[in-house]
């Protein structure tokens, strides 16, 4: 089975968030399109306690219960099936969705037959790389659409660098117009 997973894209990482990432909310209409062809979605959150060493690194984003830490408005969120909330702690930085805390990313996908998975979402340089990274090592078939990810870029070439290793590490790159050529 095939399945679906939307990293972080969330308020604080869209345009005037707290953690912007370029043009973030551009991947919103192209994750619309896209969980319509499949039966299983699901979507990670950076859910990050008021306190935590990883705002020592990053500015303050995504803090539980506020409006950054929730879906963009426009997502259609009511596909998503399980969110899987990351980086809850005070000395987890919790890139990966695989890192979740409430509920275990790969035991979930594995009891529902999911062996391809294909990754949508911000920011390519950070969350998506660590949960196509490490959906790849635990040897799931992956995918990483594209046009429906957004790079932060902290030095210029970090998105493409991204792309490049997660593509050297067996993870198949696609854009969404193949995705949904495939009618999975």
């Amino acid at each position: 089975m095939k399945g679906l997973l939307i990293v972080d894209v969330q308020n604080d990482f869209c345009p005037g968030g707290a953690l912007a990432v370029p043009q973030g909310d551009a991947v919103v209409p192209v994750i619309n399109r896209l969980m319509e062809q499949f039966d299983l979605v699901v979507a990670s959150k950076d859910w990050h306690p008021g306190q935590t060493a990883h705002f020592q690194k990053w500015p303050v984003h995504c803090v539980q219960g506020t409006n950054g830490a929730e879906f963009h408005p426009r997502l259609r969120s009511g596909k998503i099936q399980q969110v899987f909330l990351k980086g809850t702690g005070n000395l987890d930085d919790g890139y990966s969705a695989f890192e979740a805390t409430n509920v275990n990313l790969e035991e979930y996908l594995r009891s529902r037959g999911v062996t391809e998975l294909y990754v949508a979402g911000l920011a390519t340089d950070y969350c998506v790389r660590a949960s196509a990274l490490d959906a790849a090592d635990k040897g799931m078939t992956t995918h990483v659409v594209t046009d429906a990810v957004a790079a932060v870029n902290v030095q210029p070439v970090d998105g493409e660098k991204a792309l490049e290793e997660m593509r050297r590490a067996g993870v198949r790159l696609l854009s969404s117009a193949e995705v949904l050529a495939k009618k999975l």
